[in-house]
């Protein structure tokens, strides 16, 4: 298994329409002004989250189950900036929607700009043959509001790619994220 480069990356997006929609170099400024950076990096992909976000609030003091998720503990927000509640998170989509390759493995890490201000962002692998936006959490662990700027990068994704094909993909298993569109929360 390889980290794959770059290049790799751009031909991927181009040929497999691996990345939608694609950015095939780093994004630092928009109308003029400093962000966080986004799109193809040496090794990797910046994403960015959409405008869309689902803030995690106590108000009804339910119990946070995967296998019985309360929509309810979510205040639904669309906007530019979102604020995060301390010592709480919110979930957000990429604006890319992935198509990855059978042979393919993708893990996400936060980038440092967001790590420094003690907000982790939280993804799982996508797997071989996962297709659709990514939903992200982030969590801020510091004891004061924190900032998330949609359309500005966000999060590192690395490809890794095997020197054969897995026997069973994430589509073959009929995974339950297959597919999915904008924020998706828990399910089982």
């Amino acid at each position: 298994m390889s980290i794959k480069s770059d290049n790799w990356i751009r031909r991927m997006a181009r040929e497999q329409r691996m990345i939608e929609p694609f950015e095939p170099e780093q994004v630092r400024q928009s109308n003029g002004h400093r962000i966080v950076s986004y799109g193809t990096s040496s090794y990797g992909y910046d994403v960015r989250c959409a405008s869309e976000f689902k803030i995690f609030t106590n108000i009804n003091s339910t119990i946070v189950d995967p296998k019985n998720f309360d929509e309810k503990s979510f205040v639904d927000f669309d906007g530019d900036v979102c604020i995060i509640p301390p010592n709480s998170f919110a979930l957000a989509s990429t604006v890319e929607y992935f198509r990855i390759p059978r042979n393919v493995l993708v893990v996400c890490l936060g980038k440092s700009s967001y790590a420094r201000c003690g907000i982790v962002c939280n993804v799982t692998p996508l797997e071989p043959e996962w297709e659709g936006h990514v939903t992200l959490e982030f969590s801020n662990t510091t004891p004061l509001p924190a900032k998330i700027y949609a359309n500005e990068g966000v999060a590192q994704m690395l490809f890794f790619e095997s020197d054969e094909v897995c026997a069973t993909s994430y589509k073959d298993r009929g995974g339950k994220y297959q597919g999915q569109r904008g924020v998706t929360l828990p399910k089982t």
